[in-house]
């Protein structure tokens, strides 16, 4: 059986269910101040682990909304891996009503590749791996909103130690040669400062985003155009997870949590942008279209919400660290969603920096955060920037190397469950 918390695994071993953090020892040997920036999931997960693992750390959280914002209602879809939920579940912020389980994963191929007499799939499922769930599927507002009041809730305990900025724009991060600066009109001094927003829904006009949009050292247009909105299914999901190769581009349907008897599904429809075949069509006709395209096996879409389109690119730094600034999540890179694990890997970002701040020397931890983070991050970096390429290459060669790559991940069944255990726990 697969251990279900391998990237958290000393999480488990050492520190079981309803345990108190704050009386672990840790062997820091003045207190560290440390700035996170960005109330996002990323930012929101970084300020609890420290809150909780660092019992001696003042953290301090910034973010430009104000705390009162409706954040709930933010009807955007979130992936999570399995090891995501198990860390959230351990900070006691994992909103388990508002979520679907993903049971099983169906990839297919939309036509046959050349020597193949069939369409390839690859199905991975829960059950075979020995894990409860795959993942889980969520809007963004309910993660967000659980993670935010269970930062409240520790802050509100710990006020002298834990403290909120919001409402307060970051400026700029000024890095000095043992602390850096947080400039939001009055300027902060911290030990460590962490970037923990960015993306493609950050909003132009955030003066420190424009500033990191403008020196992220690597950044590719994939001329792409991702597609997102929900659908209606004629038959339950089952929890599946669909990711569909086409001609044009990967078409993803993720399940959500039944309604009211509605089986619904989160929809990512990846085209070119140069010859876009969703953006002309009214919905009667997108629906119709998504219907020719999608597995047999998903059934029929009954309905479709409105799509909501936005360009695709790569954008990542080299080095998460520069001098006391690290940027982890969407900060550091920006995937695309084929693999639909950004998240997943901005929060195992937000785990590691904590873990090396344990030992104490914050020269060190950043030393060590590189080292330790840099498989993870390129080898999916790599896989998501090879597959995102792959669907601009017009070779009928491109379909048959798709094709007979998933029939022979399907064949080969070790093969197959690495690959799983990847997407569950990150590359190591």
């Amino acid at each position: 059986m697969v251990n279900q918390l391998e990237f958290f695994d000393d999480i488990a071993s050492s520190v079981p269910m309803g345990i108190d953090f704050e009386s672990s020892a840790m062997s820091i040997t003045k207190p560290l101040h440390l700035s996170v920036i960005g109330a996002g999931p990323v930012g929101l997960a970084l300020a609890l682990l420290a809150a909780q693992r660092l019992p001696q750390a003042r953290v301090t959280l910034w973010d430009a909304r104000q705390f009162d914002t409706d954040i709930a209602s933010d009807p955007r879809t979130l992936a999570l891996s399995l090891g995501s939920v198990q860390l959230l579940e351990r900070l006691q912020a994992w909103p388990a009503q508002h979520s679907q389980a993903i049971n099983a994963v169906h990839v297919s191929q939309h036509s046959p590749a050349w020597g193949l007499s069939s369409e390839a799939t690859v199905q991975i499922t829960a059950q075979d791996e020995g894990v409860p769930m795959l993942g889980a599927v969520m809007h963004y507002g309910h993660l967000c909103h659980a993670l935010q009041q269970q930062w409240h809730k520790l802050s509100t305990q710990s006020s002298q130690r834990l403290q909120s900025r919001f409402g307060t724009p970051v400026a700029s991060i000024n890095n000095q040669p043992h602390s850096v600066e947080v400039d939001a009109g009055i300027v902060e001094e911290s030990d460590l400062a962490v970037i923990a927003e960015g993306g493609v829904f950050a909003k132009p006009g955030n003066l420190l985003l424009d500033r990191e949009r403008a020196r992220s050292p690597l950044t590719l247009d994939y001329h792409q155009t991702a597609w997102v909105g929900q659908v209606n299914l004629t038959q339950p999901h089952g929890g599946m997870a669909y990711e569909r190769f086409t001609a044009d581009g990967p078409v993803a349907l993720l399940p959500l949590p039944a309604s009211a008897g509605v089986h619904a599904g989160a929809l990512v429809w990846c085209v070119p942008t140069a010859r876009d075949p969703v953006a002309g069509l009214n919905s009667l006709q997108r629906q119709h279209l998504l219907n020719t395209l999608l597995h047999p096996q998903v059934g029929r879409v009954c309905d479709i919400s409105a799509l909501k389109s936005f360009s695709l690119g790569l954008r990542v730094h080299h080095s998460l660290t520069q001098g006391r600034t690290v940027r982890i999540g969407n900060a550091a890179q920006t995937l695309h969603p084929v693999a639909g694990q950004g998240l997943n890997l901005g929060l195992r970002d937000a785990y590691a920096l904590v873990q090396a701040l344990r030992q104490g020397d914050v020269s060190q931890a950043l030393r060590q955060l590189e080292w330790q983070r840099g498989p993870d991050r390129w080898a999916l970096l790599a896989t998501t920037d090879f597959l995102a390429r792959s669907f601009a290459w017009q070779l009928p060669v491109a379909n048959t190397l798709r094709g007979l790559g998933l029939a022979a991940l399907e064949a080969l069944g070790p093969l197959k469950s690495r690959l799983a255990h990847q997407m569950m726990f990150g590359f190591r």
